[in-house]
């Protein structure tokens, strides 16, 4: 039955995906905020197919840990729900990704009108000083940033090694880092088509505040992250999977 829930969200995934990504075609010469608005509705009904199709509901947690407006977000990643669900918990969010995204025909036009922060993984130096100064701006423009500090998705139980853009952007910009733990794939694994009901926590944790040595400040982003998702992942196999 789950395996039959999981195929029914997926195809009504793909369809509810074409259906936003032509539905908001015709607001791409105009403000940004509607595409910005476009993907909130976008990101609200896949929770939506979720809970409904599949029993896997959405918790969030900490919320109150997150600033309005310019703020730094370093999120574990786990599974292809974190690159949607920031659009339904955070105000127009600055979202790091792979500069290749911006290649999708539509998906990537929405990408470039949104202004999320493109990165090219093989620009090295170069690459870094772009990034730095899209995340300028979007500290300026009042947005969230969104990174994902070990910049592919982790094996569940696996923490994958930090990469140095969230030092980098946590020394230039001079602001704290939220800290966001989750234990989303225990239900939507990475690289899978299957979705277990539940309920997947996202947790906000306290800043980190600005102005640490480097080393300082990386050790405790991961240490905070890392011990704080193996509990949710414990809690989830202790309610859900036992």
């Amino acid at each position: 039955m789950t395996q039959l829930r999981s195929l029914g969200f997926f195809i009504c995934f793909f369809a509810w995906s074409v259906i936003m990504n032509l539905a908001f075609l015709p607001a791409l010469p105009f403000d940004r905020k509607w595409i910005v608005l476009g993907q909130r509705i976008w990101a609200n009904g896949i929770v939506f197919l979720l809970q409904n199709i599949c029993g896997l509901r959405l918790e969030i947690r900490g919320k109150e840990y997150l600033s309005k407006g310019a703020a730094i977000v370093a999120a574990k990643h786990q599974s292809a729900f974190e690159t949607m669900v920031f659009h339904r918990i955070t105000d127009d969010p600055a979202i790091i990704l792979k500069k290749e995204l911006l290649n999708i025909p539509v998906y990537g036009w929405y990408c470039r009108k949104t202004k999320m922060i493109a990165v090219d993984r093989k620009g090295h130096a170069a690459a870094l000083k772009s990034m730095l100064a899209q995340a300028q701006q979007a500290i300026e423009d009042e947005r969230p940033i969104i990174i994902f500090p070990e910049g592919t998705r982790s094996p569940l139980d696996e923490d994958l090694p930090f990469q140095p853009g969230i030092a980098a952007l946590y020394t230039k910009l001079q602001q704290p880092v939220t800290p966001v733990a989750l234990n989303t794939g225990l239900f939507w694994p990475r690289k899978s088509f299957f979705c277990r009901p539940g309920v997947m926590v996202i947790e906000f944790l306290p800043p980190i505040e600005a102005g640490l040595d480097r080393k300082v400040f990386m050790k405790e982003l991961k240490e905070r992250i890392e011990t704080k998702t193996q509990a949710l992942v414990a809690e989830g196999r202790e309610n859900y999977l036992s």
